[in-house]
């Protein structure tokens, strides 16, 4: 730097391309998780879809709250109970949440249960009423719920089911169950695919013949009819969290070899790098390289492929709860809960019965757009 009589400054380093680059673009001076954001933020769909799977885990430990009923929870008298509307306005005039009482009757002509409402009075919701009991955070017990309804009149927001259960609260408290069986799966699968994959491509010879040979194996074999074995082969006397977590171990064992494949695909090309080579020549251990150097320069693959994974095996406990062959009552998933609407003709007369399925579609679909979005987002040849 040089001072002209004037008093300006002069730069007298040598010109850099690099320098002028983030002269004109001040961004790419950003750290690397900023730029990441930046991008990220263009995907509007994996940006929405991220805030729906945040809340939707956000909101596990809190569901006994915001339930208006516990997951066991029976009304007799309301069997197939369709679903019901929260009005605001009665007679033209605003009261404030309410419900109307549903009165049921038997049609015996068409074996069916009707329900009809009595309109001439509405019954007012009741915020942070007291209830049936549960466990806030798994933990500490608890009657307190967000919104109840009266005594003599009942909330059922997607209906009930053949028991008089209310479906919107099963399904809340199936989100515990079904949610969470994919990161337990998800933990199984990478510990199993990235230990596996990275030994393969690592050192190779023997070694990477050996786990091609079993990965070749485990893909070879048909994939339901494996489920299938593997989940019957679960003892029936087991209590629902053994079966839960059995059941997110099978998935996690039969995820791994599609994961294993790539890592292995990367290292191979990732051990002729020449920093991979100068940490070897320093003395550096195969963990230390595979740990420190290698994985690293793979995280952005990783994270995408955790996204597209977690609903794969959602669905996988979805299939087998459906079949009977995975989480069993009294556990509630929404497996589980699509298990009692195997009867077509239920489902005809009482199409609320399927709505557990929703919440499946739109998870999945969440997780798969969030999974492109990331994985466009941590690209460093993206523009």
């Amino acid at each position: 730097m040089s001072i002209l009589p004037d008093g300006r400054y002069v730069d007298d380093a040598p010109y850099d391309p690099h320098n002028e680059l983030l002269r004109s673009n001040p961004e790419l001076d950003a750290p690397a998780w900023v730029l990441i954001w930046r991008r990220f933020k263009k995907h509007k769909l994996g940006l929405i879809s991220g805030v729906f799977l945040l809340l939707s885990y956000l909101m596990l430990p809190f569901v006994g709250f915001i339930a208006p009923y516990t997951a066991k929870e029976r009304d007799s008298e309301h069997l197939y109970a369709p679903p019901q509307a929260i009005s605001f306005m009665h007679e033209g005039q605003f009261i404030g949440p309410h419900v109307y009482r549903s009165i049921a009757k038997a049609d015996l002509e068409n074996f069916r249960w009707t329900y009809t409402q009595d309109k001439s009075e509405p019954r007012e919701l009741e915020f942070f009423c007291h209830a049936g009991e549960y466990r806030l955070f798994g933990l500490f017990k608890s009657t307190r719920h967000l919104f109840c309804a009266p005594d003599d009149a009942t909330v059922f927001l997607f209906g009930s089911d053949r028991l008089g259960r209310d479906v919107f609260s099963r399904i809340l408290y199936g989100a515990q169950l079904s949610l969470t069986v994919g990161l337990i799966g998800i933990c199984v699968s990478f510990f199993l695919g990235i230990g596996f994959g990275s030994l393969a491509g690592y050192f190779g010879g023997r070694t990477d013949w050996t786990i091609q040979r079993l990965i070749e194996i485990l893909r070879s074999l048909p994939e339901l009819p494996l489920w299938l074995a593997l989940s019957a082969a679960v003892p029936s006397n087991w209590g629902p969290v053994a079966v839960f977590f059995m059941i997110s171990i099978i998935l996690g064992l039969l995820d791994w070899p599609g994961l294993a494949r790539a890592v292995r695909a990367k290292f191979l090309s990732l051990r002729e790098e020449n920093y991979v080579k100068a940490a070897e020549m320093m003395g550096a251990s195969p963990s230390r390289v595979i740990g420190q150097h290698m994985l690293p320069n793979f995280t952005s693959h990783l994270i995408a492929s955790a996204m597209l994974s977690i609903p794969a095996m959602i669905l996988g406990e979805t299939a087998l709860s459906f079949l009977g062959l995975g989480l069993r009552a009294p556990a509630v998933s929404w497996g589980v809960m699509l298990n009692d609407a195997q009867n077509l003709a239920s489902i005809e007369i009482y199409p609320w019965t399927a709505i557990p399925m929703l919440p499946i579609i739109f998870v999945v679909l969440a997780f798969n757009f969030l999974g492109d979005g990331l994985r466009d987002s941590l690209d460093p040849y993206q523009s």
